[in-house]
């Protein structure tokens, strides 16, 4: 592969590395270091780059391995956790506080589910990736994913309601 067929075609894969890198890390400086790594090595291997039908699965899977090495590491106990707030373009200052708390609540949510359930939410409904790339790039089978996306889903849409209600149930009792 030459560098500008390099650049057409996996240069373009680095904001959805990033967000991958951002999701498993959490840490801002962390994913921007997984993204330079993860693409020096792609550079590396841009030569073998073409033997893949799929240049961004193997792209995401090598961000996917790197990342959860960088967790497994002993550096990683230097990991700093960083939130960035949510940017709206609302013009109501209520509304741009509520949207800011609701992702923000998402987000915490995300953060606490099983590292597994966390990757596939975040490659299906922030990365839109179909069943089958994700398939490839977590090396599981679609059904396993259907289900961990499944109790992923459920799992967050509870600790929102959750949340929004304060812990009171349908029939005013307090749920803690």
């Amino acid at each position: 592969m030459q560098k500008q067929e390099f650049l057409d075609r996996i240069l373009p894969l680095k904001d959805k590395v990033y967000r991958l890198a951002k999701r498993i890390l959490v840490s801002h400086d962390e994913a921007e270091d997984a993204v330079q790594e993860v693409f020096l090595k792609l550079w590396k291997a841009k030569d073998n780059l073409q033997n893949y039908t799929k240049p961004e699965a193997f792209a995401m899977t090598m961000t996917k391995n790197y990342c959860l090495d960088r967790l497994k590491s002993k550096q990683a106990s230097n990991l700093t956790i960083v939130h960035h707030n949510f940017k709206s373009n609302e013009s109501g200052v209520d509304a741009q506080l509520e949207a800011k708390d609701g992702i923000g609540m998402v987000f915490d949510i995300m953060k606490n589910l099983p590292e597994q359930q966390r990757i596939i939410i975040q490659l299906r409904d922030v990365e839109e990736y179909d069943f089958k790339e994700i398939a490839e790039i977590l090396e599981m089978n679609e059904t396993a994913i259907r289900v961990n996306l499944s109790r992923a889903r459920k799992t967050v849409r509870e600790q929102l309601i959750k949340k929004y209600n304060y812990g009171i149930t349908k029939n005013g009792a307090t749920n803690r």
